[in-house]
């Protein structure tokens, strides 16, 4: 039988030598039955935490003439502020209003990859109308990266490898990701009676682990379990929620598995639900030849062997989002693979800034419509020419919304 619940796990627990051993036991349980996880007890001061949402909602409030002062649209990062219903995902539009910060790095030096441009300044809203925001995020995002990276180790020595066996992944000065978004009520956007709103479609997270903070007390977030089923994973105070990426289910063989999650716009009348997540960042530089370097051969075979029991009592896996995440298609490195899809996700940056990259993504998508429908047609022809179907834009996914 697959979940029905998430399970809460106690990260204290990982620091005292004597409870750390039953810790690393739960933990391997969550990551190859679940995928999700709460967890508590992270180590961020609760003043801090009660300022990094009080601010984040603050920000949906300054006037819209400031948000647009920052808007995404303005810089080749994907940094900045997003209008309401402005991303795509899985095809369709999300209805949320959202702004993107990172850990902030400098302007990339004339010359450099293309991709490097992702890594720059966070537009800031003005000190004028949000005087604490920016020290309150600078310093949040700095404490979870710190984080990130501790839990990181932890999941590897859940499933018997060396704590720094990820540690290659990562730069010095590790780039990670953060999001403040604001998902309106049905009633606001005007739906209509009985309608489902997609706050985010059904998707896996990209790389090796998120933190979500769950900023107002709605319901929405939904994990999928190996049957098929939606499960709630309701706010519960005092924690993150933690998911597994696509990229540390590759790293580990199929060991840790990576969930399919969706998010539903709240009911009407049940006013805003607001979300925190923070997106543990890997070294853009990395190619997917290295992706491959842990895991085979390193996973050890009786954890192994536990995975693959665990998905035989469930019979198989099943969910609705096609694992992507492999090498193949036009992008050799996380960087570029993480680029082309934010170019498809926020298609208004794209024209502004990457038009070739926007123009190939749509030719693909073209191409791939045409092959869906002719199989729907049972034609015996349209397979995919060598090269095409799903690129790697798609295989290194950054959704990156809870």
């Amino acid at each position: 039988m697959s979940f029905t619940s998430v399970p809460i796990l106690d990260l204290a627990l990982a620091r005292d030598p004597q409870t750390k051993p039953q810790f690393l036991a739960d933990l391997r349980h969550a990551l190859m039955e679940v995928g999700f996880l709460y967890l508590k007890n992270v180590g961020i001061p609760a003043e801090l935490w009660d300022q990094v949402i009080s601010e984040g909602k603050a920000f949906f409030d300054i006037p819209k003439e400031e948000k647009l002062k920052i808007e995404m649209k303005n810089a080749p990062s994907f940094l900045g502020y997003s209008q309401l219903s402005a991303e795509i995902t899985a095809g369709k539009i999300d209805h949320r209003e959202q702004i993107d910060l990172s850990t902030e790095h400098p302007v990339p030096a004339p010359g450099a990859p293309l991709y490097e441009n992702l890594l720059a300044p966070n537009q800031w809203p003005s000190e004028s109308v949000l005087p604490r925001f920016r020290s309150v995020y600078t310093e949040y995002m700095r404490r979870m990266g710190t984080i990130s990276l501790e839990f990181i180790s932890l999941i590897a020595e859940a499933i018997d490898l060396p704590s720094d066996a990820f540690a290659r992944y990562f730069d010095a000065d590790q780039q990670h990701k953060l999001k403040i978004v604001k998902y309106p009520d049905v009633s606001e956007l005007k739906l209509g009676d009985g309608i489902e709103g997609q706050g985010v479609g059904p998707h896996k997270d990209s790389m090796l682990s998120s933190y979500l903070l769950q900023a107002s007390n709605h319901r929405g977030l939904q994990v999928q379990n190996m049957q098929g089923s939606w499960i709630d994973c309701p706010p519960v105070d005092g924690t993150l929620v933690v998911a597994i990426g696509q990229g540390m289910e590759a790293l580990t063989q199929g060991v840790c598995a990576s969930t399919t999650h969706r998010v539903l716009s709240p009911a009407a009348g049940a006013g805003a639900r607001f979300s925190i997540p923070f997106f543990q960042g890997v070294r853009a530089s990395t190619t997917f030849e290295e992706l491959e370097e842990v895991g085979v051969g390193e996973v050890p075979e009786v954890v192994r062997l536990q995975r693959q029991k665990v998905l035989e009592a469930n019979g198989g896996r099943l969910d609705d989002v096609e694992f992507t995440f492999r090498k193949g298609g036009v992008a050799k490195t996380l960087g570029e693979a993480t680029l082309r899809n934010r170019v498809k996700s926020h298609p208004d940056v794209g024209e502004r800034w990457y038009p070739e990259i926007l123009k190939d993504i749509r030719e693909q998508q073209t191409r791939e419509a045409a092959v869906a429908a002719a199989q729907k047609k049972g034609s015996s022809t349209a397979a995919p020419a060598k090269g095409e179907g799903v690129d790697v834009s798609t295989q290194a996914q950054a959704v990156e919304a809870h």
